[in-house]
């Protein structure tokens, strides 16, 4: 069983996200850990990009500090592997194309395993266009998320056939961010994945509060947060990981129905 499956197999799964090098590199292995710390069953560590196209101003900011300082690509990798020396915890790249294609398929996925990553969400390959990336990356295992957004509608089905490691439903239109209502049908299109897959699927953008994980979770096999743990990363920069064990502490209860 691979690390993404074994994030599922013990109930609903909550799942953090931070911008890697906000506000340091160090501080983000801090943050990492204090998630873990406090039962996180999977990490997504964003490598910052100037053009994050899918992110709404809160990660957009924290893609800005991360950039100015000094994070690269090289960066986040060595991240991930002081995360994985101490973790068995699945840990997934959130990264755009360019940065992908710009380092070249291949090496990109051999650093991700040799790193300890074991998959990749980027949110500006679409669907059609994954055949040129996944085969290099299950040479490496490591399996490229696939999303479904309320849009995808009939192609629900087919994303979610050909589905490895999770499947990323997004919870509404538009780019990441807090939100106080989401709306979206939701259990309708877990219902249409079900019917053609058993890859776990969570659900992200937009998550915030408690009641929030509580109520997704009744749907999806976890919830994602992104936007609320970087605005406790920008309010209180390095002292950010007691503040972010707290929250997520929170959460994790709240998406296991504690």
């Amino acid at each position: 069983m691979s690390r993404i499956a074994k994030a599922f197999d013990h109930g609903k799964a909550f799942i953090g996200f931070v911008t890697g090098g906000d506000p340091t590199l160090d501080k983000s292995e801090e943050f990492i850990l204090e998630m873990l710390r406090a039962g996180a069953d999977l990490v997504e560590i964003g490598i910052p990009f100037s053009d994050p196209i899918a992110e709404g101003p809160t990660i957009q900011a924290a893609n800005i500090r991360a950039l100015a300082n000094g994070a690269t690509v090289d960066g986040c990798f060595e991240l991930a592997r002081r995360v994985r020396a101490k973790t068995d915890v699945p840990l997934v790249f959130l990264t755009y194309l360019n940065p992908v294609f710009r380092r070249g398929y291949d090496k990109f996925f051999a650093d991700c395993k040799n790193s300890g990553v074991d998959g990749v969400i980027i949110p500006d390959m679409p669907f059609e266009e994954q055949g040129e990336a996944k085969p290099i990356a299950a040479k490496y295992d490591v399996d490229v998320i696939s999303l479904i957004a309320p849009t995808s509608e009939a192609r629900i089905a087919e994303i979610a056939s050909q589905a490895a490691g999770f499947i990323y439903v997004v919870s509404s239109m538009g780019v990441t961010g807090v939100r106080s209502e989401i709306t979206t049908d939701l259990n309708a299109i877990i219902t249409q994945i079900r019917k053609v897959s058993e890859v776990p699927a969570a659900i992200g953008f937009g998550i915030s509060t408690a009641q929030q994980a509580r109520e997704m979770s009744k749907y999806a096999d976890g919830v994602i947060v992104g936007s609320a743990i970087v605005k406790l990363c920008e309010k209180y920069g390095a002292d950010a990981g007691s503040k972010i064990y707290e929250y997520v502490k929170t959460m994790k209860e709240a998406a296991a129905g504690s």
